[in-house]
């Protein structure tokens, strides 16, 4: 683990940082435009062009709402899986048009990927371009080994296993480079392991040699899915433990604002005494919380959990809420985390006042109080 970078990094941040876990909503304009890409339409120039307009936006949003960890809302990546393996040496793909740009390409491995020195999928760029764009602390996701694996036909590899960590190896190259160029914290996404729990001790040994030799602030993300707002799968995160107290990582960012806080027991019973990324906010319903609500959802936490090692996010990416209910929801989640903040050190944290479109919804106004899942 990253302690120190741990350190500095809570260390530089209001007690219960708000941060967001990566993606931000692609506007209907957009996705007409990216299809157009994949339709032939439009040029890669443009394409990019198109993006880096998206990111300064997204970052304005979150600015403007005051969270305190921001993201490139991940609006270069398509969905969670083709950015990385079409760059990915190796990985054959006999068809890179796409009906509609959130498609997922059809991947294969026909040879054992070779090994990479380099960071072939130019992941520090991406963070560079970010950085110039905001002073704010950035985090940087990018989709871990196991879930890049579950889109691959193997005809490479006779344990699946092995493509696991084959792949986990590049993206350790990406991770080194991110490090270089000045990433402090770096998060490993896994949407696809709630769906193969018996995988579990694969998966974390995967994130391992991701974050092997890289000093800085890991945190890992384990959701249920979050493809076209629907969740992919059910169950309860005890499937983790006890393998991901081996994984060397410094936060676990979880969803529990959907599914109700039950697991957080589960979180206390197995020692895990790391950062816990607390979802507070559903982000497969359209409904805006209040901050009383989001308020609530903290204080549940805190009986099992301790202040300075809570950070309040949403459930998992806002790719599939509108803008403007993007825009409420982060306004609320800072106005909650706020006013427990004031309840534990009697001193209000000073943040911008939301403006324009950020205040379209009106989420800060009274409003009853919303029914604990």
């Amino acid at each position: 683990m990253s302690a120190l970078h741990q350190a500095d990094l809570m260390g530089r941040l209001p007690l219960l940082p708000t941060s967001v876990v990566g993606s931000y909503p692609v506007p209907e304009w957009m996705e007409r435009l990216k299809t157009d890409y994949y339709r032939g339409r439009m040029s890669y120039a443009q394409l990019q062009d198109l993006h880096d307009m998206a990111i300064k936006a997204a970052l304005r949003d979150q600015e403007i709402a005051g969270i305190d960890i921001v993201s490139d809302g991940e609006l270069r990546r398509d969905n969670d899986i083709d950015y990385f393996l079409a760059r990915m040496p190796g990985i054959d793909i006999p068809r890179t048009s796409k009906d509609f740009y959130f498609d997922y390409y059809e991947a294969r491995v026909v040879e054992r990927l070779p090994p990479s020195a380099t960071a072939p999928l130019m992941l520090a760029d991406d963070f560079s371009f970010t950085t110039e764009q905001t002073s704010d602390p950035v985090k940087f996701s990018f989709t871990g080994p196991f879930s890049l694996s579950r889109r691959v036909r193997n005809e490479a590899y006779d344990d699946p296993g092995e493509l696991v960590m084959a792949i986990a190896r590049v993206l350790n190259a990406e991770a080194r480079a991110l490090a270089e160029r000045g990433a402090r914290l770096l998060q490993i996404d896994e949407p696809f392991l709630a769906g193969y729990p018996g995988e579990v001790e694969t998966a974390i040994k995967a994130v391992n040699v991701v974050t092997e030799g890289v000093d800085v602030t890991w945190a890992l993300h384990v959701c249920y899915g979050n493809r076209y707002a629907r969740p992919s799968w059910e169950g309860h995160y005890d499937f983790l433990f006890p393998a991901v107290l081996d994984a060397a990582v410094d936060q676990l960012v979880l969803e529990f604002a959907r599914k109700g806080y039950a697991d957080l027991p589960v979180i206390d019973k197995f020692g895990w005494d790391r950062t816990i990324g607390l979802g507070v906010i559903d982000v497969k319903s359209s409904d805006v919380e209040t901050p009383q609500a989001v308020a609530s959802r903290i204080r549940s936490a805190l009986d099992l959990v301790p202040a300075d090692r809570l950070v309040v996010n949403p459930d998992c990416g806002l790719r599939n809420v509108s803008a403007p209910v993007a825009r409420a929801k982060l306004a609320a989640m800072v106005a909650g985390a706020a006013m427990v903040r004031t309840e534990l050190t009697g001193a209000a944290t000073a943040r911008p006042e939301p403006t324009g479109a950020a205040h379209h919804l009106n989420p800060l106004e009274p409003s009853p109080e919303e029914p604990e899942q």
